[in-house]
């Protein structure tokens, strides 16, 4: 059985696929193990540790392209959650997720603010002066 799911944070998306096999998971073609940064490492490993013995069944393997390291990391994290509940159908793993954290199972919305006229960035304007 193959089941494909998607996540996204940004301008990051990441794809899922998961199928039987005994426990590989790669992003990007590289194992999580030597994956780097940490910081990145660490925050796709949630899912993997709140599942326990059941991902030494399956192999994941997760493409992820925009964005920066850190929301890549955040959609790989989404993509991979929804896979693993796709695939085990455990009502009660979910409800572990959800309760660990929403964003394991729901995108995060939030988008850059576009840039508006009379400044540098979103915010920021030229300032005035009345003296």
């Amino acid at each position: 059985m193959v089941i494909e799911t998607s996540g996204a944070r940004k301008t990051a998306v990441a794809r899922a696929t998961i199928r039987d096999g005994n426990g590989r998971i790669r992003i990007n073609g590289i194992p999580i193990e030597i994956y780097t940064p940490e910081l990145a490492k660490l925050k796709m490993m949630e899912p993997i540790i709140l599942a326990g013995d059941r991902i030494s069944k399956v192999d994941i393997s997760i493409n992820t392209k925009g964005g920066g390291v850190v929301g890549q990391a955040e959609a790989a994290r989404t993509a991979m959650s929804r896979a693993i509940i796709d695939f085990f159908k455990d009502q009660e793993l979910e409800k572990t997720f959800k309760d660990y954290d929403r964003t394991l199972l729901v995108n995060d919305v939030r988008k850059k603010l576009p840039k508006k006229p009379g400044g540098k960035g979103a915010r920021k304007k030229k300032q005035k002066s009345y003296r």
